[in-house]
């Protein structure tokens, strides 16, 4: 009788072994359903991946505040811009704003953001950004998206579909229709990391951020990271809204 007790428990113990690590496989690749997010990194592809109900964010790269490497990288991928500031900023701070490259992708969502609607968009703005760099990111968008929801094609100052400048595939001469899922790709600066010393201590990171908006290429955008803080800022990113080659024909926008 002893062993056939023995026996038994042995299987109970096994069965709820197998279902331990069941659901805790579940629970790293589950999507997100309405409040509920959950991060699923892909160790074979170096990958990580984030959603929000049917929206898809998928970051690689190795950018990181903790050493200038000149041949760094980074990459993120997503199927939709954030509907709102709920989901923007869930998405800056469970997963984005962790990178600095994520940070630096964010930023071309809150612009699309900004021009869909002004407050949230200026939410989104202003929590991602270092607060000295709000003001002149919001006081040149007023001018450039104007009263109108696109820019019409011969307006060469207008320029609604800005935020598309730097997705890969949008081009001037396609209507600034990029490639879907939408794609930001990025690369270390040539400039390396600098210590500041204000307001506390913090880095500043150089970012090219890649886009066939204008003849130069590498768009340059500044990311600062405290040490007392996990998440990323923006500190300085002009090169993002300076006036990009003007469009030929009608701007598609975003999902």
């Amino acid at each position: 009788m002893n062993n056939w007790k023995s026996i038994l428990l042995s299987l109970l113990k096994t069965f709820a072994a197998t279902l331990l690590k069941q659901n805790s496989s579940e629970e790293g690749t589950g999507q997100r359903t309405g409040q509920n997010t959950r991060a699923h990194m892909e160790q074979s592809t170096g990958q990580s991946k984030w959603t929000y109900g049917n929206h898809t964010y998928i970051m690689k790269g190795n950018l990181t505040a903790e050493g200038y490497n000149p041949s760094a990288t980074g990459v993120v991928t997503f199927t939709n811009v954030p509907a709102d500031y709920n989901e923007f900023e869930a998405l800056y701070r469970e997963f984005l704003g962790k990178t600095p490259h994520g940070t630096a992708a964010m930023m071309t969502m809150a612009m699309e953001i900004y021009g869909r609607d002004r407050e949230e968009g200026l939410r989104c703005i202003q929590l991602i950004n270092w607060p000295t760099n709000v003001n002149s990111v919001v006081s040149i968008l007023k001018e450039r998206y104007g009263t109108s929801q696109y820019a019409p094609a011969n307006d060469s100052y207008t320029q609604r579909y800005i935020p598309a400048a730097v997705l890969k595939g949008a081009k001037p001469e396609n209507g600034y229709t990029p490639i879907e899922p939408y794609t930001v790709e990025m690369k270390a600066s040539v400039n390396q990391h600098q210590n500041m010393q204000f307001m506390g201590s913090g880095c500043v990171m150089y970012i090219y951020v890649m886009g066939d908006g204008w003849d130069t290429h590498q768009r340059s955008v500044e990311i600062i990271k405290q040490p007392d803080n996990e998440l990323h800022q923006v500190f300085n990113c002009p090169s993002l809204y300076t006036q990009c080659k003007q469009i030929r024909g009608q701007w598609p926008g975003l999902k």
